[in-house]
């Protein structure tokens, strides 16, 4: 949306951030401040922008690559995050890092059903 914004009003947008861990920020890579001005106004829900420069190195992080099934391991609680089980807690009994697919058992399920969905699906519960 905001990349479609900034190509029809010809902004000298040249990246948009939005990472997982930052959930509310996006970091705009621009020449001018107000180049980012202009490509919130008018967006809902937005406040306003964080005043500073960010130097490259500190969203070097955000940009790396890892493996979807990272962090996941036997007897993790997880909740599903997309699919038909959506909103289920379930807990991973086998993790498949070569096709980056776990296999789950749902536990509001009245009976246990090994089911097996891609890793992108599911979010590890934590502080429990």
């Amino acid at each position: 949306m905001l990349s479609d914004k900034a190509q029809v009003e010809k902004l000298p947008i040249a990246a948009i951030l939005a990472p997982a861990e930052l959930k509310g920020y996006i970091i705009v890579e621009t020449s001018t401040p107000h180049s980012a001005e202009e490509l919130i106004r008018g967006i809902k829900h937005t406040r306003e922008r964080v005043q500073g420069i960010i130097q490259p190195s500190e969203v070097d992080h955000y940009l790396e690559t890892r493996p979807v099934v990272e962090g996941l391991e036997e007897g993790t609680l997880v909740e599903v995050v997309a699919g038909p089980f959506k909103g289920m807690q379930a807990k991973v009994m086998r993790v498949d890092e070569a096709k980056e697919e776990v296999t789950i058992e749902i536990l509001e399920a009245s009976f246990t059903l090994p089911i097996t969905v891609h890793a992108d699906y599911v979010r590890e519960i934590k502080g429990v």
